[in-house]
């Protein structure tokens, strides 16, 4: 199974259309947005995607009223963070703010591997035996410098894929 990873789009619509058009050529079975997308408006846009999306809300969702109504109307699973899905028998932990995982983790050890954004920063990492994905920033303006995720959860491989 083939995953995206997207985070932290802040209403950028161009670069939202660029990562829908993304996803839907690498042909991914899901996408994970790690939250932080801003306006209803905004994440109505992702029902262009060619596969479910599921995610989590971020400190900027949080502020959004909507943003529950599009996800029901669009059929998007979102949820406060901590989001934990089983993915071709795999555990993955998505989050927004990377400062809630360790509390989790002491409580989860099962999981194999842990999405988060907030940062903007690209992580990339294992600890513990667990994969940390971040695949950094999505929402800003200079061309080139934004990306997303793809994950084969067969073999944990992570490709960025720059927009």
């Amino acid at each position: 199974m083939i995953v995206g990873v997207v985070s932290d789009t802040h209403n950028n619509i161009n670069n939202i259309n660029n990562i829908i058009n993304i996803f839907n050529n690498e042909k991914v079975s899901l996408v994970i947005h790690t939250g932080d997308i801003s306006k209803p408006e905004t994440l109505r846009l992702f029902s262009e995607l060619d596969c479910p999306m599921v995610g989590v809300f971020g400190n900027n969702d949080r502020i959004e009223a909507g943003l529950k109504e599009v996800c029901r109307e669009c059929n998007f699973n979102f949820q406060e963070p901590p989001l934990l899905l089983t993915l071709e028998d795999k555990k993955v932990a998505v989050f927004h703010e990377p400062e809630l995982i360790d509390s989790y983790i002491k409580k989860h050890i099962d999981v194999e591997l842990i999405v988060h954004g907030h940062t903007h920063r690209y992580r990339e990492e294992t600890l513990n035996n667990i994969l940390y994905f971040n695949p950094g920033e999505s929402a800003g303006s200079l061309k080139g410098k934004n990306a997303i995720g793809v994950i084969n959860l067969n073999n944990l491989k992570i490709r960025r894929i720059f927009f």
